[in-house]
Formats: structure tokens, sequence, C-alpha cells
């Protein structure tokens, strides 16, 4: 079941490298964040295993702005044997964002579920505050967000009353939506015809109702990451008291 309240949560770095799938050797970046991208936000402020983001908008609030940089990188991919860098060294151009920000707009996605669990993550009104809005406010996540690539950082903040969106509609075309698991676990990308129309990407799609039917693991009963997670949620619990 899909909560009908929208969460917001302001994105804003120096770079950022959406890639595009179809260009393999020199990295393009996509003119403003991809859906998944977004989704990883989200996951690195809460993730929790019994839910699912679903991303409803991205708002672009700054101008799109390129720049091109040549980076190292390597031929090969790693594998079981080290990689010896200096003899698989390759030095290729990549096409960035500068200066970018957004405000990511989602909502929470779970099975069988109730008000009550909703309201957990997501808050009452402002004296009952959800988990997802106080780790935002306190600037606590899961692991450092970023924008396409590592290397890129983001910084996260609730919004301000002042942003506001850019007056410029983007045609995109194709955009890799996210990549869809199956029930056996093959990974199958998704694409959808995508467009910001003045400074908003709309990611309401069927592409993202498919997402939500996507394998979503959990880790098993009595291992290290569920004892993890039990202990980490009863000290989130604590806190809200």
């Amino acid at each position: 079941m899909l909560d009908d309240r929208v969460v917001r949560v302001k994105v804003k770095g120096d770079y950022a490298c959406f890639t595009r799938p179809d260009l393999k050797v020199e990295r393009m970046t996509y003119p403003c964040m991809t859906p998944s991208a977004a989704r990883g936000v989200l996951d690195a402020i809460l993730w929790k295993p019994e839910f699912q983001w679903y991303v409803r908008r991205i708002i672009v609030l700054n101008p799109v702005r390129f720049m091109s940089i040549k980076r190292n990188e390597i031929n090969s991919k790693q594998g079981r044997n080290p990689i010896i860098v200096e003899d698989k060294r390759a030095q290729r151009n990549s096409v960035l964002l500068r200066d970018v920000a957004y405000i990511i707009e989602a909502s929470i996605f779970m099975k069988d579920a109730t008000r009550q669990m909703y309201d957990k993550y997501v808050g009452i009104d402002d004296k009952h505050e959800g988990m997802f809005p106080r780790r935002v406010r306190k600037g606590q996540c899961w692991r450092r967000p970023y924008l396409g690539t590592r290397e890129f950082s983001a910084e996260f903040m609730s919004p301000d009353e002042n942003d506001q969106p850019i007056t410029e509609t983007i045609p995109i075309g194709s955009m890799l939506f996210d990549i869809f698991y199956g029930e056996q676990g093959k990974p199958q990308p998704l694409f959808f015809e995508a467009s910001i129309h003045d400074g908003v990407l709309n990611c309401e799609v069927p592409e993202n109702d498919q997402m939500m039917l996507s394998t979503h693991l959990r880790p098993l009963v009595g291992s290290d990451v569920s004892s993890a997670i039990y202990e980490f949620n009863h000290r989130e619990e604590e806190d809200a008291k």
C-alpha cells in the first residue's frame, strides 16, 4: 500500500554525474537526477527492510550547467584477482553537472501496512515527528549520500520555503528509471520517456509501479545484519520518546 503523504528533502552538491548507460566509454550525465539516484539518496538517509521508497517528483532548483573533466579510470572490472592499477589505468573524459540542487518528493510503500506503521516513519504532526524528517533535520544517514558517483558527495537538509524550481522545459528522452529484479533475482533495466517541465521531473509513471514489485530481499532472522538493524531500530525508537 502506498502512503498518500509526501516527504521532501533537499540535496545539493558542487558536482554530479548521473551517467547515461547508452554511452559506455566516456561518461555523459543526464541533465538532472534520475529516479534511481533519488532513491539511493533516500535509502542513504533512512533504509528499512519492510518498505520501499516511491519517488514522486524531482524538482530542479539550479540552472543546468555542464562541465568537462578528465579522470583516471581502469579498463577492467574488479574480480577475485587484484588489479594492478598502473597496468590498467586509462584517462577518460567525463561530462558532469555543476552546482546542482534538487528537492526530492517521495512516499513510502509497504505491503499490508496500517496507518500507524507509516506514522512511525513519516510522522503525524509537528509534535509527533517521524523518523525520516527527524533524521533529515539532524543530518543523520546510514552512509554519505552521493550524486551519481561516490566521489560527488551530497549535502541534504529540509527544503526552504524560498526554494523555487527553474522555469525551463528540457526534453530528455529515454532515461533509466531503475533496475528491476524479478522473482529469480534477474536484473532488468527500466527506461521511461522523461522531460523536465518548468523545472519538475515527474516520476509517477508505470515503471514506478512496476518497481514496487521488484524483489525486496531481507536478511535472515538471526543474522548479524538482522541483529544490527534491530539494535539500531531500538535506539531510534528510544530517542523518539
